[in-house]
């Protein structure tokens, strides 16, 4: 009777995961299978610093972990690229425990899920009327990683458990532990351990492995650490991680599983929960699918907003996930890797890819975790500074970075002569949307006043008086040579940046003339001979060319020197770009648009968010939703990770920032509601907790595409610019 009630309460349990949750937001994606491919079915949990992938494998768990700072290579200045042992190196697979039970390989009633609010990753099954459940968490918090296991009936838990290091240390077990340690041969040091905590059966050693028998239940710890630290005069390096590791473990596990989740919950939801958007319901039959057939159903032009606001919801998860601070900022994947050799190193790419993992940082709500990409760029500023002299001549004043970026300080590839630039914009930004102005003072403003220097010393006066940036490159789009706009739009952006915190803070006023008076000699932005916004100076733009990037359109997104307000005949020109590049114009011009007709190398993971958050920009409600669409159908796997090919996260990362702009922008001097929303979402719907520059938080309701109400709201009282329903007004915003 007891097995039989723990199935009912299991099997209500699978039905209350289905229904969407009364405060509008789905929190949960789940399947009907265990996972087989790391890539693209196994699902995310991470602190920040330490990452798993779960595949809820019946008989066998398997389990991948990493931790941030478990890199190859050197403190390498030279521009190499290899990713090996030394030079550039790369971000390694930490290693894997696997737990193989006794019990038999099917089950029924088979379920796993992601709660991509609270965090916490659940599998459940039901094996000869025992119904078994496992769940596991990264806490910030206490810094490990917890895994519980759970059966209706005592003594159902038998097996092993075996755990391997993914750089060739030896695990070894001992009493009701295993552990490896190791050095890698850039003399970096590594350590894990994994206890067990049982009740009732026993434990025991089996060569490298640990045997348990007739447990009722199972809780794992698990801690992994480096002694990687991110100062350039320490050497990158800092204490021996096992002790450290050692004192986590004991520390959580005199905490209690009960306490270390309630901790992990108030701690994770503080973030994923502060910003909540509703922009639609989906219908029940829909809802009750898996998200694998929900997706395919998305894919054949299905409807299903809630699967939207999943991926709204998922890149903010995945950011909180892999970007706390005290660790280093997601890098192409996050954090979660499986490979010794990932795709370009699992590194920073500094030509949008970092820039994209942060978009959402700040707009929903988020800031704490864009941290980490600030301490980031502090931390590479030195050896930044080295290379930037070392390519660029002694004297030169300032810095910036090649295209590739490790831990250590190492700059591989292309040099991105602009980097710093829009690294600066970052920096920027956390104060445009905190107004904290101690971190103005103290941290923003003297990096980006370097920045400025730096291209103060570089930037090229023509003829005619303009100030040109020299010898730039459009990623990754034509040759080398002097004005690209992209790189125009770049420094315009980093003047204005500068200027705006200079007189924030009252200081440099001779400085803040010469920099204003360099940003008003850039060399302008230019339209075409039919009518498109100019990638280089000379007009020769391709108007059938739908190549990947769109880098000359900075300017529209992230920057804010074109909008449709301050610059229409620019952001016009922008639009004609946007559809050239989309398919849409040449010979396509008659054609009309459509998520189809983008195809080809624009089909990419992180094209699909940066023309999202652009159609937004430029007030085209219906392409951005069409955006996210291409982005769903084409480039998305099973688990939600987007795939570039290969899978990198900036996909997923950016779709956040890029939906964020179609409800609520501020760039533009204003604070305008629903700038850029689809027929789809126009019936009713709702967001809380998204943000504005100037510290606002703005809480909005719709309906028929017109707002019903609106709360803004800052730390103090004050004056603010609100544009809504097509009617510009001042209001005062409400004290938080």
């Amino acid at each position: 009777m007891r097995a039989f009630k723990s199935i009912i309460s299991f099997l209500l349990l699978i039905s209350v995961m289905n229904v969407k949750g009364g405060d509008g937001n789905t929190d949960k994606i789940w399947y009907k299978q265990p996972a087989k491919k790391w890539e693209a079915e196994a699902l995310p949990i991470g602190n920040g610093r330490m990452g798993a992938m779960l595949f809820g494998g019946i008989k066998t768990e398997h389990i991948q972990f990493n931790e941030q700072s478990l890199w190859s290579g050197d403190n390498n200045w030279d521009g190499a690229y290899e990713t090996g042992d030394h030079g550039f190196g790369s971000y390694r697979n930490f290693g894997e425990f696997v737990i193989a039970f006794n019990h038999a390989d099917s089950a029924k009633a088979y379920q796993r899920a992601l709660n991509i609010r609270t965090g916490i990753h659940t599998t459940s099954f039901v094996i000869n009327g025992i119904a078994f459940t496992r769940e596991a968490f990264a806490s910030y918090p206490d810094q490990v990683i917890v895994f519980r296991y759970t059966a209706s009936k005592k003594g159902a838990f038998s097996g092993k458990i075996s755990m391997q290091s993914a750089q060739g240390a030896i695990s070894t077990a001992n009493g009701k532990e295993l552990n490896f340690s190791g050095e890698m041969p850039n003399q970096l040091k590594y350590a894990a351990k994994l206890q067990l905590i049982n009740e009732g059966g026993s434990v025991s050693v089996e060569g490298n492995t640990l045997v348990f028998q007739h447990c009722n239940s199972l809780i794992f710890l698990l801690d992994a650490r480096t002694d990687y630290k991110a100062d350039y005069g320490s050497g990158w390096r800092g204490a021996d991680p096992m002790p450290l590791v050692e004192h986590e473990l004991a520390a959580a596990r005199k905490t209690g599983y009960q306490q270390l989740l309630n901790r992990h919950i108030k701690d994770i939801t503080g973030l994923t929960a502060a910003a909540v958007i509703n922009i639609g319901n989906t219908k029940k039959d829909v809802l009750a699918q898996p998200t694998d057939l929900r997706l395919k159903k998305y894919a054949t032009g299905g409807a299903d907003p809630d699967l939207e606001e999943i991926m709204f919801q998922y890149g903010r998860y995945l950011l909180v996930s892999s970007s706390r601070p005290g660790g280093l900022p997601a890098n192409l994947q996050g954090l979660w890797n499986n490979s010794n050799t990932p795709a370009w190193a699992s590194d920073y790419h500094n030509n949008i890819n970092i820039q994209m993992n942060y978009w959402s940082a700040e707009s929903t709500n988020l800031s704490a975790c864009q941290v980490p990409l600030i301490d980031f760029i502090v931390a590479a500023q030195e050896p930044c500074r080295i290379a930037t002299r070392k390519a660029f001549g002694e004297h030169t004043r300032g810095w910036t970075a090649r295209t590739s970026q490790s831990i250590f300080g190492g700059n591989g590839w292309e040099w991105n002569i602009p980097a710093s630039a829009w690294y600066a914009q970052h920096v920027f930004e956390h104060w445009a949307f905190t107004n904290d102005k101690v971190y103005l003072q103290k941290t923003a403003y003297p990096v980006i006043k370097e920045i400025c220097q730096y291209w103060e010393d570089r930037l090229k006066r023509m003829p005619d008086g303009t100030l040109m940036v020299p010898d730039g490159w459009s990623p990754e789009h034509g040759p080398r040579e002097d004005g690209i706009m992209h790189d125009q739009q770049l420094v315009w952006d980093l003047f204005q940046n500068y200027l705006e915190a200079a007189k924030e803070l009252g200081i440099d006023e001779l400085y803040q003339k010469q920099v204003a008076d360099m940003q008003a000699h850039l060399a302008p932005n230019k339209v075409g001979k039919w009518g498109q916004l100019q990638e280089w100076q000379e007009d020769r733009d391709d108007s059938d060319d739908q190549h990947r990037h769109t880098s000359h359109l900075f300017a529209v997104y992230p920057g804010r020197q074109i909008s449709i307000t301050k610059t229409p005949e620019l952001a016009k020109a922008a639009i004609i770009s946007l559809r050239s590049r989309s398919g849409n114009y040449g010979k396509n011009i008659n054609t009309p648009f459509a998520v189809e007709s983008t195809v080809g190398d624009s089909r990419r993971s992180w094209t699909w968010p940066w023309r999202c958050a652009l159609w937004a920009r430029l007030g085209e409600g219906e392409k951005a939703g069409m955006m996210i669409r291409g982005l769903l159908t084409y480039n998305t796997l099973s688990n939600l990770f987007t795939n570039h090919p290969p899978f990198q996260l900036d996909g997923n990362f950016g779709i956040s920032g890029a939906v964020a702009e179609m409800l609520l922008q501020s760039h533009a001097g204003e604070i305008q509601l629903l700038p850029a929303i689809p027929a789809s979402w126009a019936a009713d719907g709702s967001f809380s907790g998204l943000k504005a520059r100037g510290g606002f938080t703005v809480d909005c309701k719709w309906h028929d595409g017109k707002v019903i109400y609106y709360k803004i709201s800052s730390v103090k009282p004050v004056k603010v610019k609100l544009k809504v329903n097509g009617e510009t007004k001042i209001i005062s915003s409400s004290k938080q």
